[in-house]
């Protein structure tokens, strides 16, 4: 990245709403799952750490894409775990529009296009920080054999 965009990076990390912390371009650190007994439980289609970026602009528009690491042991076809989307062959990916609630700290997307057909149309709300440069998406969702699960996702900007 040249030193103008990071100064404006940074800049734009410290200051503004949610909204407009979100403007950037966003890879993935970590992808933790856990119980309500605080217990860890990976997911297993993408895994804890996944290859992912996610993006979104100062429209409005957003898009993300995750790649399980090692490809070869991912299931093919699973079911993805409630209030989320589904990841076929250890891949998962979609785009479409967000809106941002600064009161309650969530942004929701309403999905235009995403690899697995049933979830076009779909609309989810996370809870979404940015301090810095980084990037903290919590959602609540489940395990693959249907346990409750809170997975945290930590973003770094990358642009």
């Amino acid at each position: 990245m040249a030193p103008q965009q990071r100064a404006d990076s940074r800049a734009r990390s410290r200051v503004g709403n949610l909204a407009e912390r979100l403007v950037g371009t966003w890879r993935l650190r970590s992808r933790i799952d856990l119980t309500a007994s605080g217990a860890r439980c990976p997911e297993p289609t993408l895994g804890e750490d996944p290859i992912a970026l996610v993006f979104f602009d100062r429209t409005g528009h957003f898009a993300a894409q995750f790649m399980k690491r090692d490809r070869t042991t991912a299931p093919v076809g699973a079911a993805g775990g409630t209030n989320n989307t589904r990841a076929i062959d250890g891949y998962d990916a979609y785009f479409g529009t967000y809106s941002a609630d600064e009161k309650r700290g969530v942004v929701t997307t309403t999905l235009i296009g995403a690899l697995a057909r049933e979830h076009t149309g779909a609309v989810l709300t996370r809870a979404m920080h940015v301090k810095g440069d980084t990037l903290t998406i919590t959602l609540d969702t489940t395990s693959a054999d249907g346990q409750p699960v809170t997975r945290t996702l930590t973003w770094t900007r990358v642009g």
